[in-house]
């Protein structure tokens, strides 16, 4: 059967099987064995043969056939025009604590675009519900053996999640997971916790119900619903304080010493900022176990502050190096931040370090993380600073691989109007003190 859509060939790779045979950008992949190539599933799974047999449309209209004999894992090199070889599949529920339905008017329109794609589960970690894939797309994913999957649950109490993602097919869930897990697919769950919705009783049932599929369960992250100032119209939702995050902890605690017993594993873990609110110290290294949730910031405090800690071992006292320094940073994390850089100035007297916590007006003053400062911010309440010899940003603030935060403001943008160098930190306790120092 030969596709009708347009995989269009964007790079050759050199020394590629696709150079040898004349592939050139531009020309598009039509078949492989005769079978339609869909997305690149579809695509690395039926050039795994050591021999196969594809169509190409050139540049010039004209399809070519070419037979290829190559070794088994072998990849033809060439690169498409998308990345999936097809389009993501948008979102289509109505979740009460969806983030996006909070950004203002007027922003970059990408920022407005909900994915959940068990593909970009498997290839970027992005957390699908399920509500919006047919039986065929979660057939593929057991065909093509996507693992691990990432879910984004909610809720077991499934009346309770068509409620939260306002979708009638949203009670499916456990059936879902059922399947991967019978089919030897590890998947990593999320719940999005909402003060009074599925919290407390709610919360227990879940850990519960959700560590059943225990040990194709790897995890669990536990983290809080975001909250900007532009809810209008919106589910009525309020913060968690201390006293909410501390009932939150003690339940997932409970659940860790249990489960660690039965499976050695804690499998279900909180995000930082509970343990920030709670004014609770966080859990050592070694309880994070693999960190299987860092990119949820579960575990990142702990991690960089081990890394840190490591790193600052080998430095060797330096009396003699002169400058100052300005750190931005969210209000969560200012006091974490503000503790490894009065470390740095005991071995280096002579270096003046300012940590700057920026509050987040754009999105409200209920969002504390440093991920969603906004660059307009940041020059707001900079402007009159005396920054030193540079200031140095977090990572996490930037879009992947791009150097502009949410709001479209690039570091360019704001050296211009702070009149300062921007290091940015990476993402390791190590390339924070570089940052700093070198």
């Amino acid at each position: 059967m030969v596709g009708t859509k347009e995989n269009i060939i964007i790079k050759v790779e050199k020394n590629s099987i696709a150079e040898e045979l004349g592939i050139e950008p531009g020309d598009i992949l039509v078949s492989i064995n005769d079978q339609e190539v869909k997305d690149v599933f579809d695509y690395r799974y039926l050039i795994n043969d050591e021999y196969i047999e594809i169509v190409i449309k050139t540049v010039q209209g004209e399809e070519c056939r070419a037979e290829i004999e190559k070794d088994f894992d072998e990849d033809l090199g060439i690169v498409f025009e998308v990345g999936l070889m097809d389009s993501a599949k948008s979102c289509t529920n109505k979740c009460i604590f969806c983030f996006i339905d909070q950004l203002p008017k007027g922003m970059r329109e990408t920022l407005y675009f909900k994915d959940d794609d068990g593909r970009l589960s498997f290839l970027q970690g992005n957390y699908i519900t399920f509500t919006n894939m047919k039986k065929a797309d979660i057939d593929r994913m057991v065909f093509y053996h996507l693992s691990p999957i990432n879910i984004s649950v909610q809720t077991t109490d499934l009346e309770l999640r068509k409620k939260m993602l306002n979708n009638k097919n949203a009670d499916k869930v456990l059936e879902h997971i059922k399947t991967l897990a019978e089919a030897g697919i590890e998947m990593n769950f999320q719940i999005v916790l909402c003060k009074g919705v599925n919290d407390r009783d709610i919360l227990e049932k879940s850990i519960a119900d959700l560590s059943v599929f225990m040990p194709k369960a790897r995890s669990l992250s536990i983290v809080p619903v975001g909250i900007t100032r532009y809810r209008e119209g919106l589910y009525p939702m309020e913060p968690f304080e201390k006293e909410d995050c501390i009932n939150v902890i003690e339940i997932v605690e409970k659940w860790q010493k249990k489960l660690k017993k039965e499976y050695d594993s804690s499998f279900v873990f909180v995000s930082d900022e509970f343990y920030l609110t709670a004014e609770r110290a966080l859990p050592s290294y070694e309880s994070y176990e693999d960190f299987p949730q860092i990119e949820n910031g579960v575990g990142m405090i702990t991690l960089m502050e081990e890394e840190f800690s490591g790193y600052y071992k080998e430095l060797k006292e330096n009396k003699e190096l002169k400058k100052q320094v300005s750190v931005g940073t969210g209000i969560a994390a200012f006091k974490f931040i503000d503790s490894l850089c009065k470390k740095i100035m005991i071995k280096y007297p002579r270096v003046e370090i300012k940590v700057v916590p920026i509050k987040n007006n754009f999105f409200g003053g209920k969002i504390s993380v440093s991920g969603l400062i906004c660059g307009c911010d940041i020059i707001e309440q900079l402007k009159n600073e005396h920054l030193g010899d540079y200031l140095c940003l977090p990572k996490n603030l930037l879009r992947s691989g791009e150097d502009t935060l949410l709001d479209d403001i690039t570091i360019d943008d704001i050296e211009k109007a702070l009149n300062v160098k921007v290091r940015i930190t990476g993402d390791t306790g190590e390339s924070f003190i570089r940052a700093i120092l070198d």
